[in-house]
């Protein structure tokens, strides 16, 4: 296979990734409502995006960097929410 069919396929990739994870993201962010995450779950889905930005700028993969990034401070923010309902709201 060559290089720009590589490529074509981790940017398209890198789309449906971002497509597939914002909309819930931006639910979460403007409900608030975390009830249905798992916060061990979220913990792992933003150290394999972690892991996976630093593994894009290891192999110099732009699409797996910019994808993981957006989904490691989407991870974060949503984190900082279900944080904040479970522990401090609840008090």
């Amino acid at each position: 296979m060559s290089e720009t069919w590589i490529t074509i396929i981790g940017y398209t990739a890198s789309i449906c990734m971002i497509l597939g994870y914002l909309p819930q993201a931006i639910v979460t962010i403007r409900t608030r409502d975390t009830d249905g995450i798992a916060l061990p779950t979220f913990c792992m889905l933003g150290l394999g995006s972690i892991f996976f930005v630093i593994q894009g700028f290891a192999l110099n993969n732009w699409p797996l960097v910019i994808t993981n990034v957006i989904t490691t401070i989407c991870s974060v923010i949503i984190f900082g929410i279900k944080f904040y309902n479970d522990h401090i709201r609840k008090r």
